[in-house]
């Protein structure tokens, strides 16, 4: 077999020949026609402008500008956000099947498109209107880039834990602490930035701003070298000593700890998105190798192994559906619910790209193919937004609880 990209990939007819094919009539019977519309437009974006620059853009590590503009060019940069601050105002499940999309044709693409709208979410919740009309539409249209500054050296999943420190200064604050593993943190225009303001209040002292990129005091490290998602920049921030205006407070003093809860929806529906992609994605260039490998008449081996990934690919798309669903019907769900959805969507990104690569042998090892690409890329997915350790942590907690109430 030639080791040249695969043509599913680099050609887009055939791209969207071999998807269409895959597309499962049970999971789209619950979508309505606008979420379909948004799926075909999307895949029509990702066929001819993202999906063939892929391999390239793995390779050289250089950041996919390109495809997100395209996909912002489209109208797709803000589905979840009102048409009024430039989005369209679709429902979390438009979202969830543009980002498997996304995420199918070039994952690292799907990780800056993403960030972008989780910069845009907590000024949409906790925004005043001012705050919402400056800096959502830049992030929607792509002419600025954002980025959320949670995590810290040692402070990841502990949110209470966060060092970073916003002090009384003149009329505002000044912040100071530094910033790790920041999505698109080496060039961010716009960063919602998590501080506190007493560490002796813990959650209660955790407060969000909106910061500036080229404010006096920010500093953007250099992207890190990573496994994957080599199209997505990963950097340090540090600020040092920032004046942080009164206006730019986002929401109140010390509210900063449910503006993170609120925004999780969004950014756990996102990495799910991922996983279901990731699968996909792995599942689809299996196939399209295996049959090039041996023809329409693949060993049973292949075809037991392929068949149970597609049916364990349309189990976590139909929960993906249903929690994005159920999300768009009741903004407070559990949290427990969305780890549910986080975690099994994301390990099975990983563990399809595994048996990906273990079906087609030696050819699995192929950069062309693709296939150790969404191995690679998968892995984070585990990780980031909530471990699904943490994920596992909070379902089981959710559990105990519900079975104390019996009691």
């Amino acid at each position: 077999m030639s080791t040249e990209p695969l043509a599913m990939d680099t050609d887009p007819k055939t791209y969207l020949a071999l998807h269409e094919l895959l597309d499962e009539p049970a999971a789209d019977e619950g979508l309505t026609s606008r979420e379909l519309e948004v799926r075909a437009l999307t895949r029509n974006v990702v066929a001819r402008e993202i999906a063939p620059r892929a391999t390239e853009t793995d390779a050289t590590h250089a950041f996919a500008h390109e495809g997100v503009q395209a996909l912002t060019r489209a109208g797709l940069g803000g589905l979840v956000l009102p048409e009024h601050l430039g989005g369209t105002g679709d429902t979390n499940v438009a979202y969830a099947v543009a980002m498997e999309e996304i995420t199918a044709g070039c994952a690292a693409t799907s990780l800056v498109f993403m960030t972008q709208t989780h910069t845009a979410y907590p000024i949409l919740l906790a925004g005043s209107d001012e705050q919402q009309r400056r800096y959502i539409p830049g992030l929607v249209d792509g002419t600025r880039y954002g980025s959320i500054g949670i995590t810290e050296p040692d402070a990841g999943s502990d949110v209470a834990a966060l060092t970073t420190t916003a002090t009384p200064s003149g009329d505002g604050w000044s912040v100071s602490g530094q910033k790790t593993f920041i999505t698109t943190g080496d060039r961010a225009d716009v960063i919602v930035c998590f501080a506190t303001v007493d560490r002796a209040l813990g959650r209660q002292g955790i407060t969000a701003f909106i910061v500036e990129g080229d404010w006096p005091g920010v500093a953007h490290g250099r992207p890190f070298d990573k496994l994957g998602m080599h199209g997505s920049s990963t950097a340090e921030l540090f600020l040092g000593d920032v004046p942080v205006p009164r206006e730019n407070l986002l929401g109140k003093e010390g509210g900063g700890w449910p503006i993170v809860m609120r925004s999780v929806v969004k950014t756990r529906i996102s990495a799910a998105a991922q996983g279901v992609g990731l699968a996909r994605a792995a599942y689809a260039r299996t196939l399209a190798a295996s049959t090039r490998l041996h023809g329409h008449r693949l060993p049973d081996e292949h075809t037991f192994a392929l068949a149970d990934l597609r049916g364990r690919i349309l189990q976590a798309r139909l929960l993906l559906h249903a929690v994005a669903r159920q999300a768009d019907r009741d903004p407070d769900i559990a949290p427990a619910l969305i780890g549910i959805m986080k975690q099994t969507c994301t390990d099975l990104g990983f563990q399809a790209s595994v048996e990906a690569t273990r079906i087609l042998g030696p050819h699995g090892d192929l950069t062309a193919l693709g296939v150790e690409r969404c191995l690679r890329d998968a892995k984070v997915t585990q990780i980031y937004d909530g471990t699904n350790e943490i994920q596992r942590l909070l379902i089981g907690r959710e559990t105990v609880r519900a079975m104390k109430e019996l009691a």
